[in-house]
């Protein structure tokens, strides 16, 4: 998605089409996109990595839709495309469950649709070739209580029953799985918020990076004012204001100065926090944030970005948080790197996690990474909040979330 107006994937309600080889779902996706966006054929496993498409879905808004392998692919080179499938369905707000008319419903259908209410995914069930059936009410019934979800009847090379699904999609999402406020909760109409962006070899040429585009949107939207500057500027902007800015909000790298030049009767923090509250819990991230003092000698920390770039000298994920962990933790500290959609299955042998802020993940993936930490015992924080810690400006950082900084004040 070159398009900088369009909205980023992560912000997208995200709908994954899964089932077995063969069983339409490219075909489905064609449809519903009403674009040849999948390629399709009689070959079973002509699918073999996700497909995505983004598209606008009314009322719903801005939705993106994931074809996927089947789930009964075989071989290694197959089960390493379910295990691509399984990556797809950790950020999905909606699945859809593709059986055909021919073959019915099957364990691999019964068993993914437990898989998807264990996980408190809701799913449709769509029946597709239901041109070679037609009207077999028999089998329909069948299918229903086997599945005991949303059904609906599909033909997707003939553009049968495609609108009925759009209309249970729009009828099964569930919206309080959509992202919460980034700042609408902490501004009001007419605020004014400052926001410190440094344009260094990380800035993308000619535009701003992801979070700040988000951040500025997120305050427009709020109908109060986004004033720009770099940290350099930030002092004279601030006297050059004739009302109080409601806060400050900064990049995690310029927070020293930063913290230095804005007086302490307004909030301060940063985007990368304000990710961290928005896409994960922060509160938890506040407890792994303590966990780095009780390092031991050649622990193992695991540092995770959820988009992928070229690493850059003095890079922040391959050098400069390494550096500032070895300082927190005074001690010989090991390291390992992981990027994009890729999060370890094991992540027992590690002391601590520190993930990026997220912009390019949406809300469940990251519930996903913050909880599989949970479930293994490994505390797991946050790049922005390490940064303000290293910088000893994390209590001030943390003023405007209070649990926040009651959790750094007790962290157990």
């Amino acid at each position: 998605m070159d398009n900088l107006n369009a909205t980023p994937l992560a912000n997208r309600f995200t709908i994954g089409i899964f089932g077995r080889r063969n069983v339409g779902k490219s075909s489905l996706l064609n449809a519903l996109t009403g674009q040849n966006i999948a390629v399709t054929s009689e070959v079973a496993g002509t699918t073999t990595d996700p497909v995505s498409k983004a598209m606008e879905l009314l009322p719903l808004g801005p939705v993106v839709l994931f074809d996927t392998a089947g789930l009964d692919d075989i071989g290694e080179l197959g089960m390493l495309r379910i295990e691509k499938t399984y990556e797809v369905l950790r950020k999905c707000n909606l699945a859809l469950v593709v059986a055909d008319m021919e073959r019915g419903i099957t364990g691999f259908e019964t068993d993914f649709i437990e898989e998807l209410k264990r996980r408190k995914i809701p799913c449709i069930c769509v029946l597709n070739k239901w041109d070679k059936r037609l009207h077999d009410t028999k089998v329909l019934e069948q299918v229903r209580q086997a599945v005991n979800i949303p059904l609906v009847c599909t033909s997707a090379v003939n553009d049968i029953g495609i609108d009925e699904l759009k209309q249970q999609i729009i009828a099964n999402a569930n919206r309080e799985d959509i992202e919460p406020p980034l700042v609408g909760d902490l501004i009001k109409t007419g605020d004014i918020v400052v926001l410190v962006t440094p344009i260094d070899k990380s800035a993308p040429k000619g535009r701003l990076i992801l979070p700040q585009q988000q951040t500025i949107r997120a305050i427009i939207d709020c109908n109060a004012i986004a004033l720009v500057t770099k940290e350099n500027e930030l002092k004279l902007t601030l006297e050059s204001l004739k009302k109080r800015p409601a806060m400050v909000i900064t990049d995690s790298q310029a927070f020293h100065k930063v913290a230095s030049d804005t007086p302490p009767e307004i909030p301060l923090t940063s985007f990368s926090i304000l990710f961290a509250r928005q896409k994960g819990d922060l509160v938890e991230m506040v407890r792994g944030i303590k966990r780095l003092e009780r390092l031991k000698e050649e622990d193992k920390v695991l540092i995770v970005e959820g988009c992928t770039h070229h690493r850059q000298e003095e890079d922040i994920g391959k050098v400069k948080i390494p550096r500032w962990i070895s300082q927190i933790a005074g001690k010989e500290i090991l390291f390992a790197w992981a990027s994009g959609a890729h999060y370890p299955k094991n992540l027992s042998e590690y002391a601590v996690i520190v993930h990026c802020g997220g912009c390019m993940l949406n809300r469940r993936e990251m519930q996903y990474r913050i909880e599989k930490a949970r479930e293994e015992g490994v505390f797991i924080t946050n790049y922005g909040l390490l940064i303000a810690y290293a910088m000893g400006i994390l209590p001030r950082a943390l003023e405007p979330f209070p649990a926040a900084g009651l959790a750094l004040a007790n962290p157990e």
